[in-house]
């Protein structure tokens, strides 16, 4: 297992994740794998979890489901061409955050919007209301 991509071996789930841009840390990451967030090949996985080219990944991050194949191992972070290198995404997963993403557009674009800002005492009573008294 070696620092640079291109190495045949594997790297843990979490840096993995990290390396390819899916989460900013790897806290992130690993939280992301305990919460049962990221599946390896159809199962839960643990963040110290080899990953390896071929391995069929599902991760979820907001409302987002990404569905990738690894390409290849990076043990560190680099620049986001460089990451892309290493998963290709199905078109299944693609075309379906397409659609999401269009919808939340739709549902947006529904949605009415203030004219203003409210005043300082508008915001209170708002506050208020929320809080329940």
């Amino acid at each position: 297992m070696g620092k640079d991509r291109g190495d045949a071996g594997s790297v843990r789930l979490d840096r993995w994740l990290w390396a390819a841009r899916f989460f900013k840390t790897r806290r992130l990451a690993v939280e992301a794998v305990q919460g049962g967030k990221v599946d390896v090949d159809g199962g839960r996985a643990k963040p110290s979890r080899a990953v390896r080219p071929g391995d069929r990944l599902t991760i979820t991050k907001a409302q987002q489901r990404f569905e990738v194949i690894v390409r290849d191992v990076a043990a560190e972070r680099g620049p986001a061409k460089v990451a892309e290198t290493l998963y290709e995404e199905t078109e299944a997963s693609q075309q379906r955050r397409q659609e999401q993403a269009e919808q939340r557009r739709a549902a947006a674009a529904s949605m009415p919007r203030p004219s203003h800002r409210p005043e300082r005492r508008d915001r209170r009573r708002l506050s208020a209301l929320k809080k329940g008294g």
